[in-house]
């Protein structure tokens, strides 16, 4: 089992770099042609289908195995990938063609994102999930920080239909890597239903589970304000703290919390895992009220590094516990809910925050941020299931944990 969680590992990092490179490859391209509207369109195209069709790419996760619905979906986005490419190489890429493509990608991605979950709780043992999940987090999150630092280096140097073809190359090792695991045999699947009956099954158990629904809405929280620092953050920063070079500083300092955090994932004496998710995720809340309240430079890198160091450690917790605690035979449809709401989320966050920065200034709406964030969080501590469930660890997977 030990080559499968290489091969997971590898082919997950691959498929997040590959991922990564998508949005700045398409932005650089298209900001010569001089137009944000296109930009936006391509753009749209792409997250639309992506947020639609996360139901029913939730029912096609637990109807068909796994490791054939990744295959697809990543050899689906490797063909989109080096269509563009060959597009952008081309010399006049047409809008039209470059949007439909994003569709198709989107698309792909949607199928993939809740099959591979399954594929996890099925390929990974209860004992190495946690670890596995935080090895998967680590390469995950370097893969985000990589992937535009690439995109934006071969788009100087040979242009960006180069960088759709190393996309479109890299979810080909994707889906060969991951195509060809063999998650251990489970108990039969129960006799597929119609497809509306499949789906509803889905939204039936998700309400079975306070604890799930209840973190669902504090994710889509976060998400939304992530969208508001992202919006915000960088003008208070140019304006108040110091320029262009301290929203850099600040950046970077979180993404190097984001990644300890992860790593700290399976060290921590975390007891109950969901109050460590809880705590995590709250801790967002306080950098938002740092950049409101216009603090020094070093006191926001800090606080955006301790909110990111609880979203890395959140990560691979949450992750796990989804696996544990969600019967197998419809994982897929329940986690696809937790997608999507977070999906939805952070365009809305992007969306509403100039025009809310225009009517009260760019203070108001982070504090009212920070304030959703915070309570929607912190009241999932008041759930009996939160406190009481059994911990992630089952017994004998803590020896296995202080190894990771």
């Amino acid at each position: 089992m030990a080559t499968s969680n290489r091969r997971l590992l590898i082919g997950r990092t691959v498929a997040a770099l590959a991922t990564a490179l998508i949005p700045m490859t398409l932005t650089l391209a298209l900001v010569r042609t001089g137009s944000a509207g296109n930009l936006g369109l391509v753009l749209a195209c792409e997250v639309v289908p992506m947020i639609v069709l996360l139901p029913v790419a939730g029912v096609v996760a637990d109807r068909f195995p796994p490791q054939r619905t990744v295959l697809t979906a990543d050899l689906v986005r490797a063909a989109a990938q080096l269509a563009i490419g060959a597009e952008l190489l081309g010399g006049s890429p047409r809008i039209p063609d470059l949007a439909v493509l994003a569709a198709v990608t989107g698309a792909a991605v949607a199928f993939g994102m809740p099959a591979v979950r399954t594929l996890v709780a099925g390929v990974v043992e209860a004992s190495e999930r946690l670890r596995v999940n935080t090895r998967l987090g680590v390469g995950q999150a370097l893969a985000q920080v990589a992937g535009p630092a690439i995109a934006g280096t071969l788009m100087l140097l040979v242009g960006a239909g180069w960088s759709s073809l190393l996309t479109g190359g890299l979810f080909v090792v994707s889906a060969t890597t991951l195509g060809g695991l063999r998650p251990r045999p489970g108990p039969d699947r129960p006799r597929r239903a119609p497809f509306f009956a499949e789906l509803a099954e889905g939204w039936t158990e998700t309400r079975r589970h306070p604890w799930f629904l209840a973190n669902v809405l504090g994710h889509g929280a976060i998400h939304l304000a992530m969208g508001m620092v992202l919006t915000l953050g960088p003008l208070i920063a140019v304006r108040s703290l110091g320029g262009e070079t301290s929203w850099v500083v600040i950046a970077q300092v979180a993404t190097v919390g984001l990644v300890a955090g992860v790593f700290a994932a399976p060290r921590l004496p975390i007891r109950h895992p969901l109050v460590g998710v809880a705590l995590g995720a709250a801790a967002y809340a306080v950098p938002m009220v740092a950049f409101a309240l216009r603090l020094p430079m070093v006191v926001v890198a800090v606080t955006y590094s301790v909110a990111a160091f609880g979203i890395g450690l959140l990560g691979p917790l949450w992750e796990t516990t989804l696996q544990r605690r969600i019967p197998p035979a419809v994982l897929g449809r329940v986690a696809s809910l937790d997608t999507m709401i977070s999906m939805v989320a952070r365009p809305v966050g992007l969306g509403i925050a100039a025009p809310l920065a225009a009517l009260v200034g760019t203070g108001a709406p982070l504090l009212m941020g920070a304030a959703l964030v915070a309570v929607s969080n912190l009241a999932i501590l008041l759930l009996p299931d939160v406190r009481e469930a059994p911990a992630v660890l089952a017994p004998g997977e803590g020896r296995a944990v202080q190894q990771a």
